[in-house]
């Protein structure tokens, strides 16, 4: 479960920047996770709640947005979401695959909400 690491190295990034800030406690971090980062929901939430324990997020709730994979089609200049869980990224207007991923690969700390 890469998740815990995950978890942890966004609990160290939020904790020195609360504690830079003079912060006593972290109530709210904020991600932007992509469809196609390989972070799976329940596990990144399961890993989240063990990890926070003994920091100063350890009443903080987790906030995700999760951001869809969206490609863009240079024949039709336009971009567009894309079905497939795998990325294969095919237009719906001409149907020609395209490599051009335009979002979907976020793994982010988008914001803090300290106190």
């Amino acid at each position: 479960m890469h998740e815990l690491g995950l978890v942890k190295s966004i609990l160290e990034i939020a904790e020195a920047y609360a504690r830079r800030e003079g912060a006593r406690a972290i109530r709210e971090i904020g991600l932007r996770v992509g469809a196609l980062s390989g972070v799976e929901k329940e596990a990144l939430e399961f890993a989240f709640e063990a990890a926070k324990q003994g920091t100063l997020a350890q009443q903080a709730r987790l906030a995700v947005q999760w951001v869809p994979l969206v490609a863009y089609c240079e024949a039709c200049a336009k971009e567009f979401e894309v079905a497939s869980p795998f990325g294969i990224a095919l237009c719906p207007g001409c149907h020609q695959p395209t490599a051009t991923l335009e979002q979907g690969l976020e793994l982010e700390v988008d914001y803090l909400e300290v106190e």
